[in-house]
């Protein structure tokens, strides 16, 4: 059982009450969270250290324009924070950022960390098709419910990760009957409660993990399952993937939009890879012709061989494709094989080693049979 800090007022004003008793305390000298940049629906993440501005805060708005945890990183890369910072987060925004701080590119230090169980986000792509107004009223009504939002991240609806790890304190969204006129809000850690002494609302007992977030999980596994099983249909050796990424081209964003590939300079956007036309003259003589510029699936394969044991399955990459290739999808398989290999959960536990960076001397022992 968790203490849970309860507001009588729907989830989304009272989430806003808890953050302006924050910032008009003085326990946290700035929000970070979503803010609205116009009426057509447009938000960004921002920093907000005076209480007037939470009036355009919308920190449960099913959007993901970033992964928060690749602004964080870069945020406190140099240096940590000094003076305390509230961070509202989704569960995999949290998990990329505590993998990030894991390869030592950023700081968790004064951080209140607020998350929610996350019901997805939307494509940013509905902001620009006229179908976003319609959706958010279904998505309320699909995580009250426990179901998945149609229409939401292909990764969303395949997660089975949507309750937080490593929160202070977790917004109850999935399975909560009464958004509308109650605000429940789990209280995890020590800060967690000593960062709530004095706000509004009551402390009751409760547990996070209810019949309703089972059945979600349940119904997101047999998505996993399914959305995996669609794309194997295709195979999955080599030739399938030089087919899935024939239409590539090689404009790297998503690399760029990936919290963990950090690089400040990736290989694969160095003189390394500036090609002379002589450098493609062995190819042509045995092909007769080559792809330019060449190398796609070196990049796709390359990228995936760094960072799929700590992907978490945000779903960025594929939200910013200019040509849909579900790049997400053939990531998130790729790392949820690996992460069973090792037993490994990103961002679940920070004192816990990344695989990658660990070595061991009796590992994978039957590989060697």
């Amino acid at each position: 059982m968790s203490n849970v800090l309860k507001i009588k007022k729907g989830v989304e004003q009272g989430v806003n009450e808890l953050l302006k008793f924050l910032l008009e305390s003085e326990k946290v000298k700035g929000i970070f969270t979503l803010r609205k940049m116009n009426e057509n629906g447009a938000v960004s993440y921002s920093l907000i250290t005076h209480p007037k501005e939470l009036k355009n805060a919308v920190p449960l708005f099913p959007l993901m324009p970033v992964n928060a945890g690749k602004i964080l990183s870069g945020f406190t890369l140099k240096k940590a924070i000094n003076e305390p910072i509230a961070a509202v987060l989704r569960s995999c925004e949290l998990r990329a950022f505590i993998e990030l701080i894991k390869r030592t590119q950023g700081s968790l230090e004064n951080f209140l960390l607020i998350s929610s169980t996350c019901g997805g986000v939307y494509p940013l792509k509905s902001l620009t098709d006229g179908t976003f107004k319609e959706q958010v009223s279904q998505y309320w009504e699909s995580a009250k419910n426990a179901e998945i939002a149609s229409d939401i991240r292909p990764t969303c609806a395949a997660c089975e990760y949507f309750i937080p790890q490593q929160a202070d304190m977790t917004i109850a969204i999935v399975g909560k009957n009464d958004l509308q006129q109650e605000c429940s809000i789990f209280l995890n850690t020590k800060k967690g409660e000593e960062f709530t002494i004095g706000a509004p609302g009551n402390i009751v007992s409760e547990e996070i993990d209810t019949k309703e977030t089972t059945k979600l999980r349940e119904k997101r596994q047999d998505q996993k399952k399914k959305l995996f099983d669609e794309f194997e249909k295709n195979g999955f050796g080599i030739k399938a993937l030089v087919k899935t990424f024939a239409a590539c081209l090689s404009c790297h964003g998503c690399s760029k939009a990936c919290p963990i590939c950090y690089c400040t300079l990736c290989d694969f956007d160095s003189k390394t890879h500036e090609y002379l036309p002589s450098s493609h003259e062995i190819e042509l003589e045995q092909k007769g012709g080559i792809r330019i510029p060449p190398g796609t699936i070196f990049f796709h394969i390359g990228r995936m061989i760094h960072m799929a044991v700590s992907c978490v399955n945000c779903g960025m990459c594929s939200d910013v494709c200019p040509v849909n290739i579900p790049v997400s999808t053939i990531f998130s398989k790729v790392g949820d094989s690996l992460q069973k290999l090792f037993d490994y959960l990103p961002g679940k536990d920070i004192e816990e080693p990344v695989p990658s960076g660990t070595y061991k001397e009796e590992e994978f022992t039957e590989i060697g049979e």
